[in-house]
This record gives structure tokens, sequence and C-alpha cells, in this order.
């Protein structure tokens, strides 16, 4: 009979379908988010095995997990070796052991090879067997800045172990967020490795010019569909830099972020980088303010003091055109916004900016349209490319909308 609780398998996502992650529960107050964890990796299609230490059993109870994964959880190592029935080198062993939270601890018997609790058994099973570890700490700052644990985690990271965080908050060293961490097991065990080795440069969010010191113009962009590229990018195997303005989305963390502030400063730092190293795509998702005041004041203008005001604007560096200057070689992807266009006018006009920027594609939405461009969760793209031939993306989430897209994306650099 199948568990009630596996009734939200999948339904939020396929990723990790068929996929079998041991969740392995250490004595850290963080451990009360773990149910969440679990119920997270299995809406994504994950069969979620649960596996607690002694002191893991004293903050939360095991029929939680219980009830969270719908399977039985291993509290001790019994007759049945549970450690090997789960991370054993045979067809039935586990993709991925998820250490969430663990504690200095335990990662310092998992560096040293100690077996001596549930989850340090299953994690030197791994070892042997050869399954991927995600570690993900937990515990007080100060016991996270001591040297020794450092050392583990760096030890630990030579034997492939992949670390999670931790945040720094108040004093101690928070576990990562659960969409973190599902986004990192994802990547892990994602089977679609087509980026795998290329490096890619992505620009997202907003920026924005001064009118004077504490006034500024720009646009409603929040970023989210260039940090949902980086996301994707990163899911297939891509080392991804993000050159981020002012957005309001946090980006992933491992992606290597640039913060600037102004299109100049973003201009900058593309050609600073393409310079710098060589990069396979470059992604440019950010919508660059196109507008700058030419002589920003260098003081707050007083309203008491002046009725009226006048800004004379100039335009701001093109960042499009600038790549492939730069680097000839990059595969670039233009992003054109529109609004309250026709689909005729809207295609023409990114084809004609694609031919002006050298791109090999452009991506081009009408923003007027409902659910499209900034500020909302959603967008309608066309993608366009050098041969003029339009792949239609209909309404649906920029997370949707970024895999359509770096789907192309990969289909043509395999072409060329």
């Amino acid at each position: 009979m199948v568990h009630p609780s596996k009734d939200i398998l999948r339904t939020r996502g396929e990723e990790l379908k068929e996929k079998r992650i041991v969740l392995c529960i250490t004595g850290s107050v963080a451990a009360v988010q773990c149910p969440e964890i679990a119920r997270q990796l299995m809406r994504h299609g994950a069969e979620v095995f649960a596996v607690m230490s002694t002191m893991a059993q004293k903050i939360i109870q095991p029929y939680l997990m219980e009830w969270a994964t719908g399977n039985p959880v291993v509290t001790e190592l019994t007759g049945k070796i549970e450690h090997v029935a789960l991370a054993g080198a045979h067809v039935h062993k586990a993709e991925l052991i998820l250490v969430a939270p663990a504690t200095a601890n335990t990662i310092g018997k998992i560096a040293s090879g100690i077996d001596d609790t549930t989850v340090t058994s299953v994690a030197s099973t791994a070892f042997g067997s050869k399954i991927p570890i995600v570690v993900v700490p937990a515990m007080h700052e100060s016991m996270y800045r001591h040297p020794i644990l450092d050392a583990n985690v760096q030890k630990l990271k030579t034997f492939g172990v992949e670390f999670v965080g931790p945040r720094i908050e108040e004093g101690k060293a928070k576990i990562a967020g659960t969409e973190e961490i599902l986004r990192v097991v994802i990547r892990k065990l994602s089977a679609s490795k087509d980026f795998d080795g290329m490096k890619i440069l992505v620009t997202a969010g907003p920026t924005l010019e001064y009118i004077d010191p504490v006034r500024i113009i720009t646009n409603k962009s929040s970023g989210l569909m260039g940090i949902e590229v980086a996301r994707e990018a990163l899911l297939r195997g891509a080392e991804v830099t993000v050159i981020y303005g002012p957005g309001t989305v946090t980006p992933p963390a491992e992606a290597r972020v640039i913060r600037v502030e102004t299109t100049t400063e973003m201009y900058e730092a593309v050609v600073s980088e393409l310079k710098s190293q060589k990069y396979d795509a470059v992604i440019a998702a950010a919508a660059a303010t196109d507008w700058a005041p030419k002589k920003p004041y260098d003081f707050k203008v007083s309203t008491h003091k002046t009725s009226a005001l006048d800004v004379r604007l100039e335009t701001t560096p093109k960042i499009i055109d600038v790549v492939k200057k730069t680097s000839p070689n990059a595969f670039l992807v233009a992003f054109k916004a529109e609004y309250n266009v026709s689909d005729k006018e809207l295609v023409q006009n990114a084809y004609q900016r694609l031919k002006e920027a050298k791109a090999a594609l452009i991506v081009a939405n009408d923003v007027a349209r409902k659910g499209v461009g900034f500020g909302v969760e959603t967008n309608e793209i066309f993608i366009i490319d050098e041969k003029r031939e339009v792949v239609h993306v209909p309404l649906m989430t920029k997370r949707e909308a970024a895999q359509t897209l770096l789907d192309v994306i990969a289909d043509k650099i395999e072409a060329k």
C-alpha cells in the first residue's frame, strides 16, 4: 500500500523523479526544518529516506519524519544493516546523501572516518560506494569559525563533498534555506548536463541612474528572468557569473555574482569579464536603463527651493553592442522588451537588433501584455535566431521560460 504522504510526489516538477535521497538528520535545532526539506524534495519527484542520529531524535520525533517521507525512519543500525541497504555498493543504492542539518561534531566525525552514529555510518558507506554527499551545516557562528572545523570542511571538499551555506545571522551559522538546498540537490542529480564545462556570463536585473544623491531613474525589473536563466544554467552543469543590478531576487549561491548599480558599471563589468577570461556564452537578460542624466546633481535638490527641475538626459552605453567586439567567439543571447506592439512588429524589431549586435539569438517580449515582463513571475517570449526562425514560448513561469531558452541555446551551440 502506498503511504498517503506520497500523494505530493512530482506535484511541482520531475527533476528528481525516481531519485533515492537519504536525508541524514543530526542534533541541531535546525532539524525542525527537515520535514519541509523532505517534502520539497518529494514534490520534485524524489523518494526520501530519513536517517536520524540519537540527538536528532531528541529534537524531532521519528514519527514526524515517517509522516513527511512516507518511509520508515532509520534510528539505529540493526541486523538489517540499514547503512548498507541505503548506501552500499549495489543497484538499489541511493543517488545522494544529504546531511541536513550537519553539526560541527558530525562534520568532524565524517572527516575523520568515525562511524559511531547512524548518520556517520551512512556517510562512510557512501564514500565507499561513490555516492555524492551534500552537507548543510548549522551551528553557532563561533563553532563554525573554529579553524579545525574549517580544516575538516576543506578536507571533505577535497573528497568531493559539497557544502551548502550556512547563512550567518544573529550570531549563528543557520541552515541554508529550503529552496537553496533544493536547487543544489537538483543540480547535483540533474540528468541533463548539456552545459557541463561551459562558462556562461549572465547580466540580470535593472540598472539605475542618479538624478541627485537620493533620486534615481530606473525601471520595474525585478531581475527574476535573468536569475532563473542563471539557475537553469547551473543545474545543467555550467560555471556561471552573474553581473547583477539592484534587483529584488536573490541570486543563486553557486554562482559568482558581481554587483553593480548603473548601466556604465554593468557595461564596464561585462567588458572586464570578457577581457579577463574566456566565456562560451553571454546571456544579456538585464533591463539596463537606456537614459541617464547628463549632469547629475551632487547635492539633494530641495523641493522647498525649486518648484520645477530640468534634467537633460543622454543615452547610456549599449552593453550588447560591446560583447562581440570584446569576445568575438562568445555565443551572444540578447534581450529586447517592447511595449504594446503586434507579434510581427515584436519579431521584426528584435531581429533588427539581433543583426546590429551580431547576436546568435535574441529574446523578445511585450511588457504591455498581462503577466509578461517586469514585476511578475511569468513571461511570454519569442526567441529569434540569425535565420529569423522563431520559437514562441507562450505565457508560463519564468523558470519554465528559462528552461526552454536554455534548450534552444544548447541546440544552437551543438549545431555550430
